[in-house]
């Protein structure tokens, strides 16, 4: 690994560092920050983050991206990684949603909520507020977006930024989910860049299904 590489590594673990610190102060003003951000809602931002807000918008965005992979034959091993990586982010927020099974803020009353955005929420142990799932599956294409279209990550960065300030905005998610459930994301989609970059296995799945 070069200097610079190491150099940026190492920035990018203090950011994450430091986002998570952040994260762990907001439980502290969650409820306040979230009254606050509440007191911002309006006819048109609403019709704004509506679109960015529900899981379904997460998974197109996803689908475009598989999409930009395909169309390079040289990055086309790297659409197993990204699909992996989601997978991975939906089983350990749903994991950890279960296990804390942290309250949404409307549901305690702490904001009110749009009527359209409970609705698609549904119930149960699984749809609890920690961590934010749409955060934790945004930012979890990242560090393979940082690897492959480094210019296009920004794009995807800002993306994954409205989404998860969509979930706060609309009273479903505090905001120390959706800071930690991003950092938990990059860390998860890090992780299979690693192991991808060490053991190249998407192109061992690939040689074998060929041979097949």
């Amino acid at each position: 690994m070069k200097e610079g590489e190491k150099f940026l590594g190492k920035r990018i673990m203090i950011a994450l560092a430091l986002a998570f610190i952040i994260g762990l102060f907001c439980t502290i003003y969650d409820a306040v920050i979230s009254q606050f951000i509440g007191s911002l809602r309006g006819f048109i931002p609403d019709w704004f983050f509506i679109g960015f807000t529900f899981e379904i918008q997460t998974f197109i965005i996803l689908f475009f991206l598989t999409s930009l992979f395909l169309f390079q034959n040289k990055k086309r091993k790297w659409i197993l990684p990204l699909w992996l990586t989601a997978i991975l982010a939906i089983i350990i927020s749903y994991i950890l949603k279960v296990l804390i099974a942290r309250p949404r803020p409307f549901e305690i009353g702490v904001v009110s909520v749009l009527t359209i955005a409970a609705d698609m929420l549904g119930t149960g142990a699984w749809n609890s507020s920690f961590p934010s799932f749409q955060a934790v599956l945004a930012f979890s294409a990242l560090p393979i977006l940082d690897k492959e279209f480094p210019k296009f990550k920004w794009i995807w960065l800002f993306l994954a930024c409205v989404i998860a300030f969509s979930r706060v905005y609309f009273g479903v998610h505090y905001l120390s989910d959706v800071i930690i459930g991003g950092v938990l994301g990059y860390l998860i989609g890090n992780f299979v860049v690693k192991v991808e970059n060490q053991s190249n296995f998407s192109e061992k799945i690939i040689k074998k299904l060929k041979k097949k």
